[in-house]
């Protein structure tokens, strides 16, 4: 199987956001090794969220490590103007660039920007954000994000009324596109995104905040049905 077919089927993919960067190559390691073949990278700048986490130099210094073993940097910008950044992420070793579409009033442009550089583009949307926002750029996604908390924080807890939209975003983008959910996905969270369409699990203090993150990140395999 070629990297580019790891978002056709069901994946947990383990955010580095909550992972001990300290120690961040054998926090990967250790998950991928478990099976996780998407790794998740979440930027933040300050602007349109109130953290601000990393930049392109933490894919670039993970880029070798995924992609030897097989794997897929799947990069989300919640940051203000994200197409003035996609070419850094591009050049350091992302696979997906996901944008948000409140970040941005040129979002066609800002994916246009993603698959210019070589990587495939994804739009995430806010729980605020009906999915029939992404209508018109439906047919260029390569990933359709529903954030099921509002950006800016790990560990936040689910919100049960983000749930029908991850259905409405399936029916939406088709079978061709990856739904991709992001917020409290956790055991019990996990199954019923994918009974909606989901078929990427963005897990971060659900697998890197748990003691056993190999454990942790097997266990909502199974809840997804994901491999």
């Amino acid at each position: 199987m070629s990297r580019a077919e790891l978002l056709r089927d069901r994946r947990v993919a383990p955010s580095i956001l909550a992972a001990d960067f300290g120690r961040i190559g054998p926090a990967v390691a250790e998950v991928m090794e478990a099976g996780a073949r998407v790794i998740h990278v979440d930027v933040m700048d300050g602007h349109f969220v109130p953290p601000i986490s990393i930049g392109p130099n933490v894919v670039d210094a993970l880029r070798e490590q995924v992609h030897d073993a097989g794997g897929w940097l799947d990069v989300h910008l919640m940051i203000q103007a994200p197409e003035r950044h996609v070419s850094d992420f591009a050049r350091a070793g992302a696979d997906s660039i996901t944008v948000h579409f409140e970040a941005t009033p040129h979002v066609h442009y800002a994916v246009n920007c993603v698959h210019d550089a070589g990587c495939r583009a994804g739009v995430a949307i806010t729980p605020s954000t009906p999915p029939g926002a992404l209508e018109s750029i439906a047919p260029d996604l390569d990933i359709a994000l529903c954030m099921t908390v509002n950006p800016g924080w790990g560990g936040q807890p689910f919100l049960p009324e983000t749930l029908p939209k991850v259905g409405a975003l399936k029916e939406l983008v088709g079978d061709d596109t990856a739904v991709e959910v992001d917020g409290g996905i956790e055991v019990d969270t996990a199954g019923p995104c994918a009974d909606r369409g989901a078929n990427l699990f963005v897990a971060g203090s659900s697998v890197f905040g748990q003691p056993d993150p190999a454990e942790a990140y097997a266990k909502l395999v199974e809840a997804a049905g994901a491999v």
